[in-house]
């Protein structure tokens, strides 16, 4: 039998891909783990029998209640200790041909809903503790281009919202970021694509999952570690690509 959790951790977009497997690893590491989800209900219920001592809340992150909705689920878990913003928005415009709304979207999915969890996290957590957010950031604010065109915007707001609550709730939060470059085959990418350009940096080696849990693991066991962003990206900043690494192979 696994020990009765002390902690709670909250996991937007724990359903699936990166976050299913933070989710795992924070399980694994005697967390009780709070899984968000939107439409991926079944996915989250299955990971949540799968690892035990788990609570599935959904919720739309466009939702401006969205802070308040993950909040209830945590009455009567374990107190409050780590908050992993991973859930995304991810869709392709360039500034040529945005539209308003996908604009609207991506600022409330990746940046208004993180600013609202934060400070209803920050309101729930125990005095005289130290708790952490984790933002999951992207290695392409290292080297701007403009793929992703109103995407890229949300996650440049999403890297200042990490130091601005560092500044604002310290002591009580740690907030971080992790910033991976391509992970997994990601929005309209084939595998073909994907295989081709995921060690595309100096190293030739491509960023893995486990990589970002070992990020993850290694800043909440470093109580220092404050206000800044681990970035994986195997060098890629160095070569200074024109556009997203999607777009710099060409495969059939």
């Amino acid at each position: 039998m696994k020990p009765v959790p002390t902690h709670t951790a909250i996991v937007t977009g724990g359903a699936k891909r990166i976050g299913a497997a933070i989710v795992r690893t924070l399980a694994a590491d005697g967390w009780h783990v709070v899984i968000h989800c939107h439409t991926s209900r079944d996915a989250a219920d299955t990971l949540a029998a799968e690892i035990g001592h788990a609570t599935v809340v959904v919720g739309d992150l466009a939702d401006p209640d969205i802070g308040s909705i993950i909040m209830a689920a945590t009455d009567g878990l374990p107190p409050l200790g780590l908050l992993v913003n991973s859930a995304s928005r991810f869709v392709y415009d360039r500034i040529e041909d945005f539209a308003a709304a996908d604009f609207d979207t991506h600022m409330a999915v990746n940046l208004r809903a993180p600013a609202l969890i934060i400070r209803a996290f920050a309101q729930a957590v125990p005095a005289g503790e130290t708790s952490l957010v984790v933002n999951m950031l992207d290695a392409k604010l290292e080297w701007l281009n403009p793929d992703y065109f109103t995407y890229t915007l949300s996650k440049i707001g999403l890297d200042g919202l990490t130091e601005l609550t560092a500044r604002a709730y310290a002591p009580l939060l740690r907030c971080v970021g992790i910033a991976p470059a391509v992970t997994l085959v990601s929005g309209p990418q084939s595998r073909e694509n994907f295989e081709a350009v995921h060690g595309l940096n100096p190293l030739g080696q491509g960023i893995t999952v486990d990589q970002i849990v070992a990020a993850l693991r290694f800043i909440i066991a470093t109580p220092t570690y404050n206000a800044q962003t681990i970035v994986l990206d195997g060098g890629q900043r160095l070569m200074g690509l024109a556009r997203d690494v999607a777009y710099m192979v060409k495969t059939q």
